[in-house]
């Protein structure tokens, strides 16, 4: 009797037909999505999940297609960016910025996936009828599908100054072989290929469903698809393959040693704290050092101020070990129409030698929205309550190649989550670039799967520009990452704790010659290819539409 008024109750609240519905396969859908990243990672789930959030629309059109995508989306990402709660801002004891900044995103980019699902929706009820159409109208079908999410990617990369995290190709990041495609499309043509097997894998469902006894039309449906994915896979053990010189030699190698303090972003924020945040530095350093590397690494807004005391000690240890040094630092420079206290601030890392003389400098171009800069607050000054930035960075002119002369290596500095974003990185790439270094503190979001993501996202940028990547990070991932992918190492390996202070001595390869990449070279071409596309399909659909 206690069941049967329960159960009564809750279709008072309307909430069985919820459970019944579509809306809640959305939302599995989306966690389901969500699994394949870091941390759970299971990359497998990255080729269901696109097919299962069209599934959960299937015979819907609309704004019904559209809610449906669109709470997928909404769910997965409420599930991904979890972290944006560790931001240790407070009001009155609550994180009501960080809250209200994890819904809002995770809404916005959930309009990405409703607006796929409602265009993949409509393209087939105006063109193509799954269930009763032929193998070739499905398979352009489930090509037309691929083409407009690597459209929607390339839109959320740029769009309000882009956000191209998790991008779906970033969860094969394990599967090495598969990936090498990223240096001739980007990471954009591994997304493609997924999202082409999982639609060509429901249109094989839908047949089945049609006509149950016809087994064979599984296999055909993902036939194409499938070929395509195991010839990419070929083609990248053979790209790995070919990097082995002929007579077997080792490049030179130099050593670069990645000193991570592990400092929480309420003792950065603390005045009070520099000298402990200094000495903290300072310590792991000196430990660092006893190992005799060639360079020495500091993360991003490392210094706590660059005073004389500071910047004394700094080149005491420099000259001392007779080590080169990049850090990250604030830097100021006075207007040109302005006072003596009118000035620009920027994100910065600078470059120094073994004599402890500056030789160069780079000032962060893309910087973080309400976490360098308050957009808007001209007209909406209230934003500044949400987020602890009250003044603001200013942005820099262009990449910067540090030339390490007696060490014979060059690198380009990249801060943050610059190494997130495929267009903008090929710009910090040159020809005799031996590797790009990225500086950046996530100590902002504790000790969460954040780290785990933007490592894993900046790792594509390697096998985009065939050059490896090394990252010296506040709280992890310090790692370093070569041409072709691969994970080589990252502090913390050994005991499982990536987060704790400490320092990682790599051998990165230097004077080694790498060729530049097809995408190096062209970029984005298969992705604006993909919008051109897109485009071409659906605006004719769309003017038909609209006639009487």
């Amino acid at each position: 009797m206690k069941i049967a008024a329960l159960c009564a109750r809750l279709d008072k609240l309307k909430l069985s037909s919820f459970l019944r519905s579509r809306y809640l396969l959305a939302v599995i859908a989306g966690i389901i999505y969500t699994a394949a990243f870091p941390k759970i990672g299971i990359a497998g789930l990255a080729w269901v999940a696109p097919g299962l959030i069209l599934f959960a629309a299937r015979g819907t059109s609309g704004r019904q297609a559209f809610k449906i995508g669109w709470l997928a989306g909404f769910s997965g990402w409420m599930v991904m960016l979890y972290w944006l709660l560790f931001i240790p801002y407070r009001w009155m004891g609550i994180p009501f910025g960080p809250a209200l900044g994890w819904v809002v995103l995770s809404a916005f980019l959930g309009l990405y996936t409703g607006i796929w699902v409602l265009l993949c929706q409509r393209i087939q009820s105006l063109r193509f009828n799954v269930q009763g159409s032929t193998w070739l109208q499905r398979a352009s079908w489930a090509l037309l599908c691929a083409i407009l999410w690597v459209t929607m990617e390339m839109i959320q990369a740029r769009f309000l100054s882009g956000f191209p995290w998790m991008l779906l190709g970033t969860s094969q990041h394990k599967m090495t072989p598969l990936i090498q495609i990223a240096s001739v499309t980007g990471v954009y043509g591994v997304g493609f290929v997924i999202v082409w097997f999982s639609v060509s894998l429901l249109n094989a469902i839908n047949v089945l469903i049609n006509k149950p006894t016809s087994y064979r039309s599984l296999m055909a449906e993902v036939f194409l698809p499938l070929l395509v994915v195991v010839s990419l896979v070929t083609w990248g053990f053979s790209r790995i393959t070919r990097s082995i010189t002929a007579d077997g030699s080792v490049p030179r190698t130099i050593r670069i040693a990645l000193v991570q303090p592990s400092i929480p972003q309420e003792v950065i924020w603390d005045e009070g704290a520099i000298p402990e945040r200094f000495e903290q530095l300072m310590r792991v350093s000196e430990a660092a050092l006893i190992e005799k590397p060639d360079l020495l690494v500091w993360p991003e807004a490392a210094m706590p101020g660059f005073s004389v005391e500071h910047f004394t000690a700094i080149t005491n240890m420099i000259v001392q070990n007779k080590v080169w040094m990049i850090l990250g630092a604030d830097d100021a420079e006075r207007k040109l129409e302005g006072g003596l206290d009118d000035l620009d601030f920027f994100n910065a890392s600078f470059l120094f030698n073994p004599e402890g003389d500056y030789v160069a400098s780079y000032r962060k171009l893309r910087l973080v929205m309400f976490g360098e800069y308050v957009p808007f607050t001209r007209w909406l000054p209230f934003l500044r309550w949400f987020t602890p930035v009250q003044g603001g960075f200013t942005p820099g002119k262009g990449p910067v190649q540090f030339q390490m002369s007696e060490l014979g290596a060059q690198t380009t500095v990249l801060i943050c989550f610059e190494d997130v974003f495929p267009h903008h990185t090929r710009r910090y790439v040159e020809g005799d670039s031996d590797f790009l270094l990225n500086l950046t503190n996530d100590g902002w979001f504790g000790r969460s799967a954040a780290q785990w993501q933007h490592a894993m996202t900046a790792l594509f940028r390697a096998v985009e520009n065939g050059t490896p990547l090394v990252r010296c990070t506040n709280n992890g991932l310090t790692c370093w990452i070569d041409e072709f992918g691969r994970l080589r190492e990252f502090l913390g390996q050994k005991t499982g704790d990536v987060y704790s202070a400490g320092y990682l001595i790599c051998k990165v390869p230097a004077g080694k010659k790498y060729e530049r990449t097809f995408y190096n070279r062209h970029g984005d071409w298969f992705g604006w290819a993909c919008v051109a596309t897109g485009l071409l399909t659906f605006t004719p659909l769309l003017v038909r539409r609209r006639k009487p």
